[in-house]
């Protein structure tokens, strides 16, 4: 009984160590001021694990409300969702922006097979945004495989009366998973703008993922200046299926591949982009804006692409108020509409923004998925690049250790400037692409503690650029 006391007396003395040493890693070889900020940044993430609201906000717009895909009643419902929560968090104005959008509706379920020795093998797929419908009876075509948009250039009218596959996989040995994406995701986009061009009949594209399964992710599609004479189907199928379908035609070059799906571009809609501010108490006329996309795709609920960041920013302002931090600058929360397939709501802020003279000094972006924190991107000049990287040594302590040169977000750029300040938010992005644009991308997926996380993360960068960045003078564009 005595052996169990003492090593129960000895684990609560490792377990005070460790909490002293988690104060003494936030204190430590700090400035007198740093060390004022440090306490800020951990009420901050104090109140974001204890008393955070993002979690179950997240829940409401994916449960009740679910994919939200420009132009849809869901959208519409979210914009109303939107509005009405930031006016309960309390913040100091909240209006709508209006906004017209691309209406493009997916319609009834796509369809997908070929036939291998009299064997019917059905193919998991998914139109792409913007894509055209197949006629009525579908289409049904000999397949040619490419890697890349200049293997298809090469074949010319070989393409002709043929359906093209894009199988150009994700490298999975960049750790960077948004570097595999970007290596990709050109076929999805141009792919059937160059294979229509040669009287192609259709074009299917790999998901865009690191993983192998039989989700098909979704994701815009362009015709460029292809004339509409020339437009063709385009699909995404799922990856598993991709190393099927490749492997079969080693086999069998001849075989026919048939789909059907029934898209349809409709005239543009009226929408919304949702703002609400906190006002500075300093210089007000000054601006930071914190956002994320309201829109999202229609296969899924929208949670991680982009629900995490349209509660965890507003979550920021809610963490502001909760610890009656009143910013010097003007804080602007913003759920931007269409980012998905058009960004028609940042171009409207943007152009609205210089048109009533807005000074915008800053601005951060989620839009990477709402796991584990890493760090931030920073689009900004030299000298503010190397004060956020200064604040390495306040962030860290949070598991924030990427703070580096890079994008910001779809959203926020259209903002960039000299001397404005844009930055965006990383989290962990392993498990991102498991999820990305697919019927996967739902509630259950996202961990409640790295949501909030992430919401005390973006706070805590908010905190210091109000307070650090330009020393309260206000900086005309």
């Amino acid at each position: 009984m005595r052996k169990i006391s003492l090593l129960i007396f000895t684990l609560f003395l490792l377990f005070s160590c460790a909490h002293k040493q988690e104060k003494a890693i936030i204190s430590d070889e700090l400035t007198s001021e740093e060390k004022q900020d440090s306490v800020s940044i951990k009420q901050l993430f104090d109140s974001a694990l204890t008393e955070g609201k993002s979690y179950e906000w997240l829940r409401d717009l994916t449960q009740n409300i679910g994919g939200r895909l420009s132009g849809s009643v869901e959208a519409q419902k979210a914009v109303e969702w939107g509005e009405k929560l930031m006016k309960e968090v309390g913040l100091d104005s909240v209006w709508l922006q209006p906004v017209m959008v691309p209406h493009w509706v997916r319609g009834e379920k796509e369809i997908a097979n070929y036939k291998v020795n009299g064997i019917q093998k059905n193919v998991p797929i998914c139109a792409l945004g913007f894509s055209i419908a197949t006629p009525s009876e579908g289409v049904l075509a000999p397949i040619i495989e490419v890697k890349s948009l200049e293997e298809a250039k090469a074949l010319g009218s070989k393409m002709e009366g043929k359906i093209v596959f894009f199988n150009r996989p994700f490298d999975n040995t960049l750790i960077q998973t948004f570097k595999a994406y970007g290596g990709c995701v050109d076929q999805r986009v141009n792919g059937a703008a160059i294979c229509g061009q040669f009287g192609a009949k259709g074009v299917i594209v790999r998901s865009m993922t690191n993983s192998i399964d039989d989700f098909p992710h979704t994701g815009t599609m362009s015709y460029g200046d292809l004339p509409e004479e020339k437009y063709i189907p385009a699909a995404a199928i799922s990856s598993k299926a991709a190393e099927i379908l490749s492997a079969d035609l080693k086999e069998n070059p001849n075989l026919l591949f048939y789909f059907k799906q029934s898209c349809e571009n409709l005239p543009d809609a009226p929408s919304f982009n949702v703002i609400g501010e906190i006002k500075g108490s300093k210089t007000p006329e000054n601006i930071f804006v914190v956002g994320g996309h309201l829109d999202s795709w229609d296969l899924g609920e929208g949670a991680h692409d982009d629900g995490t960041g349209i509660v965890q920013s507003l979550e920021v302002a809610y963490l502001f108020k909760k610890n009656n931090i009143s910013p010097k600058n003007t804080l602007r929360v913003v759920f931007f509409m269409n980012e998905e397939n058009g960004t028609r709501g940042a171009k409207k802020y943007a152009e609205l923004a210089t048109l009533n003279k807005e000074n915008h000094i800053g601005g951060l972006e989620s839009d990477s998925g709402g796991h584990t924190p890493r760090g931030f991107s920073i689009d900004a000049n030299d000298a503010n690049t190397t004060l956020l990287q200064s604040w390495r040594k306040l962030l860290s302590p949070y598991g924030l250790h990427d703070i580096d040169k890079g994008g910001s977000g779809a959203d926020i750029s259209p903002l960039k400037g000299e001397n404005v300040t844009l930055v965006g938010y990383k989290p962990d992005s392993q498990r991102y692409f498991d999820y990305h644009h697919t019927s996967r991308d739902t509630f259950d997926k996202v961990h409640k503690r790295e949501l909030e996380l992430g919401s005390a993360s973006m706070a805590g960068i908010i905190y210091l650029m109000d307070k650090y960045l330009y020393n309260d003078t206000p900086v005309k564009p």
